[in-house]
């Protein structure tokens, strides 16, 4: 039986490429071979999601191109099949807020608002603040790169089990299993003594988010994750290529 084909996207225009690569820091660090790549992936994006601005937030073509390309940044190594499983990227001008519920062991049912900058549903579309989008352009080695943290989580997702470790060969999982752990207890030990810490202590409010924020910072502050957690660093270089900062 003879598999259908996926049909080639159409290329980014040049002209358009060519500014959002100029206008985006990371993109302008990128060496031509891995920026071409980029381009590749930013395309199957832009063909395959729907990306949603709402709230009264316009997007032009640089601003749409910017959040394909920041989405795919996380994929120059694993590939385009990084990109399965959802098929929407809803786009907020700022800060959203999200009605939580939680029914604890007595049986009360607690509801409140959190207020988020970033969403990635496990089935459902990824969601994201423009303003934080560019507010982390405009700073991008301040630690922080929420479209990454949310792709991050999809890649997770991606073998059915959102625990901090996506798809992997089985001795890289074990080896990445154990690093991670690792370091998430010793993460949580410093925060649970009040001591500070290098790294944002959200991480540890779940393997799940610690795999996010730590991404952010191969992306961000590399030599800070380096520093603190020279085994997680590792693992992340080979996992997303070598980072673009020093």
């Amino acid at each position: 039986m003879l598999r259908r084909l996926r049909p080639k996207p159409t290329p980014i225009d040049p002209a358009l490429w060519q500014t959002t690569c100029t206008a985006v820091p990371w993109l302008v660090a990128l060496d031509a071979t891995r920026r071409d790549r980029l381009a590749t992936l930013a395309a199957r994006f832009v063909h395959e999601k729907t990306i949603t601005p709402v709230a009264g937030l316009a997007l032009d073509d640089v601003q749409r191109t910017t959040l394909a390309a920041l989405c795919c940044l996380p994929l120059l190594e694993f590939g385009e099949v990084g990109l399965r499983g959802w098929s929407q990227l809803i786009v907020y001008p700022d800060a959203f807020r999200v009605q939580r519920s939680h029914v604890d062991a007595a049986g009360v049912l607690h509801e409140w608002d959190d207020e988020l900058i970033g969403e990635s549903w496990d089935a459902g579309p990824l969601i994201l603040s423009w303003a934080d989008v560019a507010a982390d352009c405009a700073e991008p080695d301040a630690g922080f790169c929420v479209a990454a943290h949310e792709i991050a989580h999809k890649l997770d997702a991606l073998d059915g089990a959102i625990d901090g470790t996506p798809p992997l060969p089985r001795d890289w999982q074990r080896a990445w299993a154990r690093d991670f752990q690792q370091a998430y207890n010793a993460l949580a030990r410093e925060a649970d003594a009040g001591r500070e810490t290098a790294i944002d202590p959200y991480a540890v409010e779940a393997p799940e988010e610690f795999f996010a924020v730590v991404t952010e910072y191969h992306f961000s502050r590399p030599a800070v994750l380096r520093d603190a957690m020279p085994e997680v660093a590792a693992h992340l270089a080979r996992f997303y290529g070598a980072p673009l900062f020093s």
